[in-house]
């Protein structure tokens, strides 16, 4: 499908919404791309780095006449930031989001929206330890994956039009269920981002660790570097299964330290054999 918005409205401009409005304006997918904040000073980032050509405070002055709105707040704010626009919003919009967790806003939208729903649910798997509008990039979707809810009560043309949407900035869409995105999320990125906070709280302990720091110890808590904020958001929408992912994780760390207290050394090379494995499996090695 031919895909052109004549006002796309992103509210949120930090990485992940001003990387998506340079994609946008990169590759001429929208004439006007209007930036929503509520700091000024962000705002100033976004529109100086190219990513918006006009800044809003007002989420609800911003959407109107938009044919495309993305919600790219922080989890926690997506629900009420819906809420708001809805009645301000075209008949015509397009809406979607790109919060890493799902089950919450999806249901929210399926009982508040009016039907066939022309919000649709979506999660890029992209970003990085860096935030703000400062480090955005254009190519930052490339050949990352994103995860969309079930069509179930959509608007098929806002559903397809979210699809091409994410696909033209050059990311791969998979659907899958709000609740099994939250279940399987939870054991790839927000478990691993608490893993990796752990870690950096272990290993500082009182002492000077800076020279003893090497690589492994950089790549496995480079995510921990991530913005407080966001984290904690996602922690607190998705409770269930990162409770339920934490409680695998200290049965795991339990067995592994039966091991090491008995020197089972063929326990030990069992189980780093089984992780080695599984993740070639999960990356498809």
């Amino acid at each position: 499908m031919e895909l052109r918005f004549d006002i796309a409205t992103i509210i949120g401009a930090g990485l992940l919404g001003a990387s998506l409005g340079l994609a946008l304006k990169d590759r001429e997918l929208a004439q006007e791309v209007r930036g929503v904040g509520h700091r000024p000073a962000s705002l100033d980032t976004a529109k100086a780095v190219g990513a918006i050509d006009a800044a809003y405070l007002d989420p609800v002055e911003a959407v109107q006449e938009a044919d495309l709105i993305v919600v790219c707040t922080p989890a926690a704010l997506v629900i009420q930031m819906l809420d708001a626009i809805q009645p301000h919003c075209r008949p015509e919009a397009v809406v979607t989001d790109v919060a890493s967790t799902k089950a919450i806003l999806c249901i929210h939208a399926a009982h508040t929206w009016p039907a066939p729903r022309r919000f649709v649910g979506s999660h890029p798997m992209a970003g990085s330890e860096k935030f703000g509008a400062a480090h955005a990039r254009p190519d930052l979707y490339e050949g990352t994956v994103t995860l969309m809810e079930t069509l179930d009560g959509h608007d098929p043309m806002a559903y397809s039009t979210v699809k091409a949407l994410w696909e033209a900035v050059g990311s791969r869409t998979v659907v899958v269920s709000p609740e099994q995105h939250d279940r399987i999320v939870a054991r790839t990125s927000h478990i691993p981002h608490i893993v990796a906070g752990c870690l950096a709280l272990v290993a500082s302990g009182n002492d000077d660790i800076q020279p003893f720091v090497g690589k492994g110890f950089r790549d496995t808590t480079r995510v921990a570097a991530g913005r407080p904020d966001i984290w904690r958001d996602i922690c607190l929408t998705n409770e269930a299964a990162i409770a339920a992912g934490i409680d695998a994780m200290m049965d795991e760390l339990g067995r592994i330290r039966a091991m090491v207290e008995n020197k089972d050394g063929e326990e030990l090379a069992r189980f780093f054999s089984a992780a080695q494995e599984a993740r070639q499996k999960a990356l498809g090695e």
